[in-house]
């Protein structure tokens, strides 16, 4: 049996998050574990409660956020990860990956991911 696949759903804030639900409901019939990390801004759009439902997971939001165990939460999240997919992602968020700045719980588990990173750009 092949190993469960563990995908980073990474949530900017764009007009396009609607898809993530999609995105994470076709992902979940294809037996990945899916685990979203939302920016701030996009919990403007959408709560963290409607990721949660969907994927079953606990939804990861902010830097500074109490955490459940004592890990570093944007080391296990990168290090657990076989692929780590922004979607949608904004013109602000592809610009911090580009240049490497790290202000948010997203941008520091791309930084410290080795998994592939898949950017799915949403914006005019």
């Amino acid at each position: 049996m092949a190993k469960q696949k563990n995908i980073i759903l990474g949530v900017s804030a764009s007009v396009a998050i609607y898809k993530s639900c999609d995105i994470i409901r076709r992902l979940k019939d294809e037996e990945c574990e899916v685990t979203v990390v939302m920016t701030e801004e996009a919990q403007e759009l959408i709560k963290p409660v409607l990721f949660q439902s969907l994927s079953g997971n606990k939804v990861y939001c902010g830097l500074f956020d109490s955490p459940e165990s004592w890990e570093i939460e944007h080391i296990s999240l990168a290090d657990k990860a076989d692929c780590v997919l922004v979607a949608p992602a904004t013109a602000n968020i592809i610009g911090k990956i580009a240049s490497g700045i790290s202000d948010d719980l997203l941008t520091c588990v791309i930084c410290a991911t080795k998994a592939p990173i898949l950017v799915a750009p949403a914006m005019n």
